[in-house]
């Protein structure tokens, strides 16, 4: 069952459920969650990935863009560009809680296909998705904008703690590690 904003706010203040909401999601949020901004902007830039059976590789990373609060920034997105975008909100998951994130329309309306993941109970950090525009022109994303939104979701029956390396929101391995 989806956890309406009633519940998730109550769930923010007391718990600590997402930190760094925006005020428009603390005082009025739409629908059934929260609106996620744009934090940070990175682009893979070299090594290789591997995806083993108990081993896994990301590749190297460069980032572009991190927000800054007074300082406008923008971020071209050429067709068929790639890059992983990191939001500026974090979310702190008891185990009885999981979230799903869907795009906002707009980015798929201006051709972007956003690519994101379950984020598992017990999971605490920022969150990352794949960016990938399709369309058949630039678009211009300036840091701090909504461009996702997340819904959380109860856990019947409980959930089990996330014990992976992604844990509190980094976005590349070093080297290749054992999966936990």
């Amino acid at each position: 069952m989806i956890i309406g904003p009633k519940k998730l706010l109550k769930l923010v203040k007391d718990e600590r459920l997402v930190t760094g909401l925006d005020r428009r999601e603390l005082e009025n949020p739409e629908g059934a969650g929260f609106d996620l901004r744009l934090g940070a902007v990175h682009k893979i830039s070299g090594g290789s990935a591997f995806l083993g059976i108990r081993d896994r590789e990301t590749p190297t990373i460069e980032t572009l863009y991190t927000y800054i609060k007074s300082k406008k920034q923008e971020l071209r997105f050429n067709p068929q560009e790639f890059y992983l975008l990191q939001t500026l909100e974090e979310v702190n998951l008891p185990v009885d809680i999981t979230a799903q994130i869907k795009p906002r329309t707009t980015t798929f309306r201006s051709g972007l296909i956003i690519r994101t993941g379950a984020v598992q109970p017990g999971y605490k950090g920022s969150l990352t998705f794949g960016a990938f525009n399709a369309g058949p022109i630039p678009v211009v994303m300036e840091l701090g904008c909504r461009f996702a939104h997340i819904q959380f979701f109860w856990v019947d029956g409980g959930g089990e703690s996330y014990r992976g390396q992604w844990q509190g929101g980094r976005v590349t391995t070093e080297k290749r590690e054992k999966q936990v």
